[in-house]
């Protein structure tokens, strides 16, 4: 899906670094800058954020994004001219902590309505000890040393920030989302809390149907290629064994490689999900020594041609259903 830019960007003369650039006179920060009949101008940090931004503005709101689709999120650098447009926003939508260039360009932005989603729902730790405990008392999973990724994981002081693959997780942050538009446009603000409600109603049934639809399988136990799905797994009783930890383009070690051999062998697990964005060369390597399968499960951090589905929705059903073959559900 590809993001709408219907705010123009400013011209930056000359070149410009992001410490230089001074925004804060040129920013839309707040309802009373918005001119009447005008759209909410809103920046999303990356699609997650983009995708409720563009639900509950409906068409009250023009939505651009910094991470067009196909780019890896937590790698993101912006351009002076994204800087800017950071800048022009009257509403920035991100995820504190999974995009450290983000972070710092909206602090010199100047925009007064800036949503943080770590501060609407609860995060946990995820990733920094990914595995389990065997009845022969062998711990399996990464140590703090190989999951941790200081430039992800350190500024969030080790907690998971993949809060969205949790629907209801998710619903908080759009009920949060809501109220932080409504703040900004009080006179769309019924459009705002009906397309709020609607979108919390949808994500219910989402979450009703992974409990259904996962309730009764042969194992519980699944691999895949980075720590993003720890709050899916604890939410519907799984158990996520991560190749790499919360960081997509860490290498795992040749023991963490054996133990997950052992670990598909034990839980009796017969995929190794790789995901869209992230290099799948490992995962493949690993599925292929062990006489596995492979299929993706998504981490929903961008949409593109590859993508199992159109929008948020749709891929998260696309990984229910990948969920359901890879785990044997009834």
């Amino acid at each position: 899906m590809n993001a709408r830019r219907l705010i123009p960007t400013a011209t930056l003369a000359g070149a410009v670094t992001l410490g230089l650039v001074t925004l804060s006179a040129c920013s839309s920060s707040d309802a009373a800058t918005k001119k009447s009949g005008d759209k909410l101008a809103v920046t999303a940090s990356f699609y997650p954020m983009q995708f409720l931004a563009e639900r509950i503005g409906g068409d009250h709101v023009s939505v651009t994004t910094l991470t067009k689709p196909g780019v890896e999120p937590h790698d993101l650098e912006l351009n002076p001219r994204q800087v800017a447009q950071l800048g022009e926003a009257d509403v920035i939508l991100y995820l504190k902590g999974i995009q450290p260039a983000v972070d710092e360009a909206i602090t010199q932005s100047g925009v007064k309505n800036t949503v943080d989603a770590t501060s609407l729902t609860t995060l946990e730790k995820h990733g920094t000890e990914v595995g389990h405990s065997h009845e022969d008392g062998h711990t399996d999973g990464h140590t703090a040393e190989e999951s941790h990724s200081a430039g992800e994981e350190g500024s969030l002081d080790g907690k998971d920030p993949h809060i969205w693959l949790d629907p209801v997780k998710y619903a908080e942050v759009a009920k949060g989302v809501g109220a932080s538009l409504e703040k900004a446009d009080p006179d769309n603000s019924a459009a705002y809390r009906k397309n709020t409600d609607a979108l919390v109603k949808q994500l219910g049934g989402l979450d009703t149907a992974f409990k259904q639809g996962l309730a009764g399988t042969t194992t519980k136990t699944f691999i895949t290629t980075h720590a993003a799905f720890g709050y899916l797994a604890e939410r519907y009783g799984l158990t996520q064994e991560a190749i790499a930890g919360l960081d997509p383009e860490s290498e795992p070690s040749p023991a963490r490689v054996k133990e997950l051999e052992t670990i598909a062998e034990h839980d009796k697990v017969g995929t190794v999900f790789f995901e869209t964005l992230a290099s799948d060369k490992t995962a493949k390597t690993i599925a292929a020594d062990s006489g596995l399968k492979t299929d993706v499960l998504d981490p929903l951090e961008g949409i593109t041609d590859k993508s199992k589905g159109d929008d948020y929705i749709e891929v998260m059903n696309s990984n229910l259903a990948a969920l359901q073959k890879a785990l044997g559900a009834k």
